[in-house]
């Protein structure tokens, strides 16, 4: 990589940090006036059918729908979308979105002892440090009474969680399992049609279903600006891959952090008090150890 190449590279992660770190308040904003999980995640999965479509259409790929395939999708679908975005939905109505960013960046440290028990990892105790430094943060993030604004938004921080396992979950998945041939953009396209089709009944079963021929409001436009925005980014981000590495692009994650709780408090004038500083600061370094290095990794 050329000196060149690694400024643009560079400049290109930092955008793609900032546009993803912005879906945070954006996710925030949505849930503000009373919309569930279901109905966002629905129109969520129909804006990203369309984006990705798009691409998929314009790049002369196809969408395999043999039953491999399918399941695959399903797969996806469920715990790359609909089970984590239902989790950061609900969780979002009780806390802070600077709070989620930071949360959402442990997926790293969750990712590594998954891969432990599926024998796609090695035990080092450098990663183990990193994980004992990411739940140091965590009960920095808990435990003192001033670390949160209120104090009852501690149990939906459980909930959050579980978003970071399926994430953790679904990189492992793919990495033991495979694509099955298929490349990134089909995967999520597919599983964007799939999810879709799974979700509509949800929502309108659960009174959840959104009317889009209601007045748009900042709500509405939160919600498809985040959703184009993650669709256009997760393109960009499988680009970059391709060209850049992956233990390049998977820094984007400092990024996504950093710039997810500045867009929080520029939008949505949150403030933090220095125990959620120091919680940051220790996630961060553990996320920082837990990364594997440059040769421990696959070619793109």
């Amino acid at each position: 990589m050329t000196r060149r190449q690694l400024v643009f590279y560079t400049l290109v992660l930092i955008g793609m940090g900032t546009g993803w770190g912005l879906t945070q308040p954006l996710a925030k904003i949505a849930v503000s006036t009373g919309y569930q999980q279901f109905g966002l995640i629905f129109w969520q999965l129909v804006i990203g059918v369309t984006t990705l479509g798009s691409v998929t259409l314009i790049t002369g790929r196809s969408l395999p729908l043999t039953a491999p395939a399918l399941r695959l999708y399903v797969i996806i679908a469920l715990i790359g979308t609909i089970i984590p975005n239902g989790a950061s939905f609900k969780a979002l109505v009780h806390i802070p979105s600077g709070v989620q960013s930071v949360l959402m960046s442990l997926v790293p440290m969750a990712a590594f002892p998954i891969a432990l028990m599926l024998s796609l990892e090695r035990f080092q105790m450098r990663r183990l440090s990193g994980l004992a430094l990411g739940l140091a943060g965590v009960l920095l993030l808990v435990l003192p009474e001033a670390s949160l604004p209120d104090r009852a938004a501690v149990p939906w921080m459980a909930l959050t969680l579980v978003a970071v396992l399926c994430y953790a979950f679904e990189g492992n998945f793919v990495a033991r399992w495979g694509l099955g041939g298929l490349d990134p953009i089909q995967v999520l396209f597919g599983a964007s049609v799939v999810g879709a089709v799974i979700t509509l009944p949800l929502a309108l079963g659960t009174g959840q279903f959104i009317s889009p021929l209601r007045p748009f409001g900042a709500a509405e436009w939160a919600l498809v600006a985040s959703s184009v925005i993650h669709a256009v980014i997760y393109a960009s981000y499988v680009w970059l891959v391709g060209r850049a590495g992956s233990v390049f692009a998977s820094q984007v994650g400092y990024a996504v952090t950093a710039t997810g709780v500045i867009w929080a408090m520029l939008i949505l004038n949150e403030s933090y008090s220095p125990w959620f500083w120091a919680a940051a600061g220790l996630i961060l370094g553990g996320v920082f150890l837990v990364q594997p290095k440059q040769k421990e990794t696959l070619a793109p």
